[in-house]
């Protein structure tokens, strides 16, 4: 498998190439040559639905990461990323919720109550392989932009790993208290976390800025530092998200009796579109889905990207309850027109850079655009606890755009919402959709409010966290994160 730039004008690099590299030539993300059918011959997923989640991962991902070994990959996906970090034998369980045929893939089991959990927790070994492939010998220092959830994924999982240093950025006002105060309190001696005044395009955008920017670079180089990412633009964050879409499958005909070949939908909250082009490889993999719906909030850039062909960043930027798809730069998006435009691909990214916007007229049917109100965010939650199940707001995003899309098209396919985080993570606004009234508690109390509410308990990964010491208060505007990033490493 050979990886190029969604920008063309470089040269084929290698799986092991591309993990450590993290961004492409040119500012491109890096994609592979193929999508490679995961079903045998006979279109058959049974070697594929017999299997646990660890098996799954090697099946999965090793076509994508040519010069792994099978016991490599399977060293990737042993304990310490797929087993005691997760507080559910089943890495990623499904529960039935929300009518007959609706059901919800929890990735909110691992240490940080989120699905960036179920990629990061495998990165640091993915990344560490790669390097020795490539003849690495520098520090690799982990550059990320984040919405919330993949700052402290990644942190946590790069924290005191030898060979690697680790720096996030992220919205001072535009993460959840207590996203920020797992990231704020991160211990590890090569982590660093800093807030921006300004929203998460405008750290993304930083952060690209940094990548492309050669003399920091070969600064960065001269003081012994590899610069790579551990956002989903980096091709090896990507490819475990695949995974488990086959998993929920696998659990759709061994737990609730799905035939095996029948289709299925899945709707997934979007911001970054990392997670739902996860979902469209799986699709093009051979899983057997009927139509993948893309679940935006009011910052609906995408949904009216797929009921339009145009992508229009020019509009009006709003903070909602549903922080981590505060988004209006999709990065990800890049990777799915690579696949259905090719080299024009660099054409409409100029176009979004010198204007805001770009028109596409190559789009298919097989993902739907949606999108949920604040108003049908709170009630969704509100409606799923009165069933007696208990669901974040970017979950409920996600299953407002499920019932949106089932009314409309009649689609009577089995549907998967993917639910992405834990609901004590954003305990103030799920404690007023369920109760109609706003608290008074700040984020923590909030979270002990939630669990009087509903009789749940608060997850051991945020006990103490409103008492733990701040590490990294650094704030700074978007013009010096280059500044910030020197005086910490030159």
């Amino acid at each position: 498998m050979r990886y190029f730039s969604t920008r063309g004008g470089t040269d084929a690099a290698t799986a092991s190439e591309a993990v450590v590299s993290g961004i492409a030539g040119g500012g491109g993300l890096f994609a592979p040559e193929t999508i490679p059918l995961a079903v045998d011959s006979s279109g058959s997923l049974n070697g594929l639905i017999a299997s646990d989640y660890r098996e799954l991962a090697v099946k999965i991902m090793r076509p994508y990461l040519s010069g792994f070994t099978g016991a490599e990959l399977a060293e990737c996906a042993a304990a310490y990323s797929y087993g005691d970090g997760f507080d559910d034998p089943d890495i990623a369980p499904l529960v039935r919720a929300g009518g007959s045929d609706c059901f919800f893939l929890e990735l909110f089991h691992g240490k940080t109550l989120a699905f960036k959990d179920m990629a990061l927790s495998m990165l640091p070994a993915l990344m560490r392989i790669a390097a020795g492939k490539t003849g690495r010998e520098n520090k690799i220092l982990i550059l990320a932009a984040t919405s919330g959830d993949t700052g402290k994924a990644a942190l946590e999982y790069f924290a005191d790993k030898a060979g690697f240093e680790i720096a996030v950025f992220f919205p001072e006002d535009g993460v959840s208290a207590i996203q920020k105060k797992q990231m704020t309190t991160q211990r590890g001696g090569n982590t660093f976390a800093a807030g921006i005044k300004g929203n998460f395009d405008d750290a993304q955008n930083g952060v690209k800025q940094m990548f492309v920017n050669e003399r920091l670079r070969n600064d960065l180089l001269s003081a012994g530092y590899e610069l790579t990412s551990a956002n989903s633009i980096n091709v090896g964050r990507l490819l475990p998200q695949i995974v488990y879409y086959f998993y929920a499958y696998s659990q759709m005909v061994n737990k609730f009796g799905l035939r095996a070949g029948d289709k299925i939908n899945f709707t997934v909250p979007t911001g970054n579109f990392g997670n739902i082009l996860a979902a469209y490889y799986a699709k093009k993999m051979g899983l057997p889905v009927n139509r993948l719906v893309c679940a935006s909030n009011v910052n609906n850039v995408l949904c009216e990207f797929f009921n339009t062909g145009v992508y229009d960043r020019n509009r009006e930027f709003y903070r909602t309850a549903s922080p981590s798809m505060d988004i209006l730069i999709s990065s990800n998006l890049e990777r799915f027109l690579y696949h259905l435009a090719g080299s024009r691909v660099a054409g409409l990214m100029a176009a979004l850079k010198e204007s805001g916007s770009f028109r596409y007229g190559g789009l298919t049917d097989e993902i739907a655009g949606y999108y949920a109100t604040e108003e049908e965010t709170m009630s969704g939650i509100k409606q799923m606890w009165d069933e007696g199940y208990l669901i974040d707001t970017h979950t409920s995003v996600a299953y407002g755009c499920y019932k949106k899309y089932t009314a409309e098209t009649r689609d009577a396919s089995p549907n998967v919402v993917v639910a992405t985080a834990s609901p004590y993570k954003f305990a103030k606004d799920v404690c007023f959709a369920i109760s109609g009234e706003e608290t008074e508690a700040d984020a923590f109390a909030a979270m002990d409010e939630l669990s009087r509410l509903t009789g749940t308990p608060v997850p051991k990964a945020l006990n103490g966290l409103a008492g733990m010491e701040e590490r990294h208060a650094t704030v700074c505007g978007t013009d010096e994160m280059e500044d910030i990033l020197r005086r910490r490493y030159l």
